[in-house]
């Protein structure tokens, strides 16, 4: 399993009116962090591009268990967790001083870039992510 990690520091624009983290900015995270890692992998933008496919959002799910506030070090954790033919879940952990502080899910789907309609992930995507050990990184 390749996991990625990110360390992020949290921003005061990242705080609500209730003084800590924004529900949505832990979604955006995770979003800008499975990008991070696509393209860490040699699926970035152009990659897709040339392709001719991209990922649209299925569904996300995430888990709030402790707050987040301004000016701490937070960890970001996301895998692959399964393909299957159109759709890859994506797994995602957010920690404070090794202490999980949320969990998440998302469901993506492959499709052509210019049909908008699903397409098969391609082996050489799924080997990457699935099939080859990687280290934390």
């Amino acid at each position: 399993m390749d996991v990625f990690i990110k360390e992020i520091v949290v921003k005061s624009e990242d705080i609500d009116f209730n003084g800590h983290v924004n529900n949505l900015k832990y979604l955006e995270w995770m979003i800008n962090t499975a990008m991070e890692h696509s393209a860490k992998n040699g699926f970035d933008e152009e990659f897709y591009k040339k392709e001719g496919s991209t990922w649209f959002a299925k569904s996300h799910k995430i888990e709030y268990k402790k707050p987040a506030f301004e000016g701490e070090k937070l960890t970001i954790k996301t895998w692959i967790d399964s393909i299957k033919r159109v759709i890859a879940v994506r797994k995602y952990e957010i920690y404070k001083n090794n202490d999980l502080i949320a969990k998440g899910e998302s469901e993506w789907v492959f499709v052509d870039s210019k049909t908008h309609r699903p397409k098969r992930i391609p082996q050489e995507i799924i080997k990457n992510f699935l099939e080859t050990p990687k280290s934390l990184s």
